[in-house]
């Protein structure tokens, strides 16, 4: 069966079928996989019967796994699998995945566990498309900033509502402190498109004060949540969803009334961002070797 790739916005994200997720991919569907993710940035599959050693297996063809987390724990038994789950957080703020590590994850898949009977749908944003948009001002500003991520600042602990649980969850999450210094214009290595590679754990940008940081910051995050640059994805039972983490941001919304929802993340090792001058992203604090090796 020959795979088909079905739009789902202008702008980003495309369902995936003609393709079993649950049985070994061969090279050409793997390409296809590939040239469809660089396109639309988010895939939906129809994942079956697919569990945690399916999952990891088809991420495996992307690349190298990471661990599940630098410092917060993986599914027992799986240790490349992290338990996105309701009961331990929720990621309710635009971020990209472990941007406080030299070299975040290229690419995370979510399948779905536990979905509530209504609500928690991840969004998903562009950000090639957020700096596309930028007017060119901007644009030339943003190519030169710099801007310090930091672990340091938990997107699924708010400060206004820590109890002693959620103090011990904040605790474990920050038990490595991180710090690196990524280029606010992101180079993706396989398109050369220029995205924002910024987000929730982007705090402060280089050279700049708290307050000014912020505010550029806010400006530019505009940019990327903007309705166009947006998939909003519904979970539906046994679905699996893969996004371009070097240049996406996404958020778990938190509208289905506490009920449980739970989803299992696997991410595949990144390369170190590159900026539009060729210069790297640097560590300022933190070793993440023992969660990721670096893709080539």
């Amino acid at each position: 069966m020959s795979i088909e790739i079905t739009k789902v916005t202008a702008r980003i994200g495309a369902r995936v079928s003609g393709v079993d997720v649950t049985k070994p991919l061969d090279q050409e569907q793997v390409t296809a996989i590939r040239e469809a993710l660089n396109a639309h940035k988010a895939l939906v599959f129809d994942a079956g019967d697919l569990d945690d050693e399916g999952q990891q297996a088809f991420a495996r063809r992307l690349g190298d796994l990471t661990t599940a987390h630098p410092t917060v724990g993986a599914v027992e038994g799986a240790p490349n699998v992290l338990p996105v789950d309701s009961e331990r957080g929720r990621a309710n703020h635009w971020h990209t995945d472990v941007t406080f590590v030299l070299n975040p994850p290229q690419a995370s898949t979510l399948r779905s566990i536990t979905i509530p009977p209504y609500g928690g749908e991840t969004l998903i944003a562009n950000a090639a498309a957020a700096y596309r948009d930028l007017p060119e001002p901007l644009r030339r500003l943003a190519d030169t900033l710099w801007a310090e991520h930091t672990n340091d600042y938990d997107y699924a602990v708010p400060e206004e509502e820590i109890d002693e649980e959620k103090a011990a969850q904040r605790a474990q999450f920050t038990s490595i402190k991180y710090r690196t210094a990524h280029p606010v214009v992101r180079v993706h290595p396989l398109t050369g498109e220029r995205g924002l590679f910024i987000g929730g754990f982007a705090q402060r940008i280089v050279g700049l004060s708290a307050g000014e940081s912020r505010k550029i910051l806010e400006l530019l995050q505009a940019y990327v949540t903007r309705p166009e640059n947006i998939l909003r994805h519904r979970w539906a039972r046994n679905e699996l969803v893969l996004f371009d983490n070097r240049i996406t941001q996404h958020y778990a919304v938190d509208n289905y009334d506490g009920q449980p929802r739970r989803l299992h993340r696997v991410t595949v090792a990144g390369d170190v961002p590159v900026g539009i001058e060729g210069k790297e992203s640097y560590s300022i604090e933190g070793d993440a070797s023992h969660y990721t090796p670096v893709a080539a």
